[in-house]
């Protein structure tokens, strides 16, 4: 078995970047259900029904965040032609 090299950073990067958006969206998506399932059981409780509103607004503007900053990185690529979006060591 070889020793890891410095090249094998970018592997292991790619895969927690992949892992931390597959999270991220299974997050959304439990968030979302549960804010719909908090407002249904509200049962006309002003208090839980807006519980149950902000749940569902913190989950949509999490993913609001989460895609302004993959169109951040974007623009980056797109100004300065550099591209972020890819973690890649160069060895000399």
């Amino acid at each position: 078995m070889a020793p890891a090299s410095l090249g094998d950073l970018e592997t292991v990067f790619g895969n927690v970047v992949k892992a931390a958006l597959g999270l991220a969206g299974i997050v959304l998506f439990v968030m979302l259900l549960f804010g719909g399932l908090k407002y249904i059981m509200a049962g006309g409780d002003p208090k839980a029904a807006e519980s149950a509103q902000k749940t569902i607004t913190y989950a949509v503007g999490g993913l609001i965040l989460i895609l302004l900053s993959y169109l951040i990185l974007v623009l980056i690529k797109t100004i300065t032609g550099v591209d972020v979006t890819q973690f890649i060591v160069v060895q000399k």
